[in-house]
């Protein structure tokens, strides 16, 4: 069980923040596979305090994707302050359960901006950051970190120390530095040595890709929480395998028709939330992973790709349930 706040998870399983993939849609269909918690895709605090439209958007929260953190990046505190000052308030009556600052990004753009994992140079700017978040809302402040810029600099555990000093909540670490971006293996080993370090929650993140994947994850962290990330595209029963794991029960996978059907429900949801034109556009890397390791699925996928409208993508899924044999 973790406490973040007011809120109280059993297991502590999130679906980890990941921009482009992340939207209210697959916050929703996590939820219901068993996410306990979601973040939304980071959300620029300069956006933010400017008023910008398409940033309020990501920024909000309803009650199928609830509780959901707000993820924010930035690397000034007074816009970070601000901008959490005024996402604290939710839309549509919707408050997020916490929000979270984003300390690990590794994209050339935010990283050269000073952003992101560019924070980790610095554990008292760090430190000074959070401070001023925590000031600024009444909610839980948590942090999302890498194990650190580059093997040269490992430096998660003096970061981690740095946002607990500051009024943090939690911290959530992925495994890797900011140079792997997301090569080779997640090191679970500075996650443990977070984990001894701080008197908060700390939230592992990392090649959590199966059932198996998790326990081993919290065995050789003893993290209080794991957020899965990119293991959720295309597969967000993970989120039923790994409670199954967590709870020593049985898991089957989903059959093709289950898995083509949550497939079209996540794009009705992001189309009733974006319009089906970009609804459809954004979501053809997600619709393809869906049927990806089906024979058959290769030609589809290329459609699935070029596809424009909801009645594409449910023709190429049709074609593929009359043809495919699972491998």
């Amino acid at each position: 069980m973790i406490t973040i706040g007011s809120a109280t998870f059993a297991h502590g399983l999130w679906l980890a923040p990941m921009a482009g993939y992340t939207d209210y849609a697959l916050r929703r269909i996590a939820r219901e596979m068993g996410a306990e918690a979601t973040v939304t895709e980071m959300v620029s605090a300069k956006a933010t305090v400017f008023g910008d439209k398409k940033t309020a958007r990501l920024a909000m929260i309803r009650e199928e994707d609830a509780p959901c953190a707000v993820q924010i990046f930035g690397s000034e505190a007074d816009t970070l302050a601000r901008a959490a000052e005024r996402l604290s308030q939710g839309a549509d009556g919707v408050r997020p359960f916490a929000i979270d600052i984003n300390m690990g990004c590794p994209v050339p753009k935010v990283f050269g901006n000073g952003e992101g994992s560019a924070l980790m140079r610095d554990p008292a700017h760090i430190r000074a950051l959070v401070h001023a978040v925590v000031q600024a809302t009444d909610l839980p402040v948590t942090v999302k970190l890498r194990s650190g810029i580059d093997d040269a600099h490992i430096n998660a555990v003096d970061c981690a120390l740095a946002a607990e000093d500051g009024g943090a909540s939690a911290v959530a670490i992925h495994g890797r530095t900011r140079t792997q971006l997301y090569s080779g293996t997640a090191d679970r080993e500075i996650i443990k040595n977070v984990k001894l370090s701080v008197h908060i929650p700390v939230i592992a993140n990392g090649d959590i890709t199966s059932g198996e994947a998790a326990l081993a994850m919290l065995r050789d962290t003893q993290a209080d929480g794991l957020m899965v990330g990119r293991g959720v595209i295309g597969n967000p029963f993970i989120f039923r395998e790994i409670l199954a794991a967590l709870q020593g029960a049985s898991y089957t996978p989903p059959s093709l028709d289950e898995r083509l059907e949550v497939a079209l429900r996540q794009l009705r949801y992001a189309i009733d939330d974006k319009g089906e034109e970009l609804a459809v556009r954004e979501s053809r890397k997600q619709m393809a992973a869906y049927i990806s390791g089906f024979r058959g699925a290769a030609s589809l996928r290329n459609r699935v790709h070029q596809a424009c409208t909801l009645a594409e993508v449910e023709t190429a899924f049709e074609d593929l349930l009359q043809t495919a044999v699972s491998f």
